[in-house]
This record gives C-alpha cells, structure tokens and sequence, in this order.
C-alpha cells in the first residue's frame, strides 16, 4: 500500500509563481529517489475558522496564503531510505530562494486506509 507524505505551509500571496518554481525544481530529487508523485495545491477556498484552521496551524499572517502539498510513496519502507538521501542532496537543501519559512511548515507521514478513485 502506498505511504503519503502531506504538508502545509504559508507563503507570502504574491509568491505563487515563485513557489511553483521551486516545487518545480526540488520535486525531480523526490522522483529520483522513488516517490510516486509530489502534488502542490495553491490555497483557494480556505475558510478562516473560530478554533483552527489552516492559517492558524502554520502561524500564517495576513499577507501570506497557505500551500498544501503531499508526496506519494511506494512504501513507507522507500520513503524512509529516500529522505536522508534528499535531505544530503544539494538540490533540495534549503537556501535563499524558498519561498516559504519552514519554521513554519507542518508536515507527517500517513498509511493509506482508503483509496476511491
């Protein structure tokens, strides 16, 4: 059974493209390293709500929208000797062009219960 990855970040509102760049740029070292596929989805429809929220769980500012993000994986098995080999790979190691405070990003792993296509 496939294993996914999801996350969620804030990124500044005028930095859409800017981020679909560098998701552009770092997804192809996932790829390499044997994930199934890396999806981005730029927010749209995200209410603000009275307890929590998107924006509240990454500490998001007014100027700033969020980003939720999954990778899909083989296996749980292939995810975890793939990232130590990402996290060590140059192309994918944090720098001055990320869009986002990954301070901030929030992120798990998840087994698949369900999956209706």
């Amino acid at each position: 059974m496939t294993y996914v990855d999801g996350f969620v970040t804030p990124v500044a509102a005028g930095d859409r493209e800017v981020y679909r760049a560098y998701a552009q740029k770092v997804s192809p070292v996932f790829i390499e390293y044997g994930a199934l596929q890396l999806v981005d989805c730029w927010g749209d429809d995200v209410p603000h709500g009275q307890v929590t929220d998107f924006y509240k769980a990454v500490n998001a500012t007014e100027t700033e929208n969020v980003v939720f993000s999954w990778v899909v994986w083989p296996s749980k098995a292939v995810r975890d000797e793939a990232y130590p080999k990402i996290m060590n790979d140059p192309r994918a190691m944090p720098n001055a062009d990320m869009p986002f405070d990954g301070k901030r990003l929030i992120w798990g792993g998840f087994d698949v219960i369900s999956d209706v296509s």
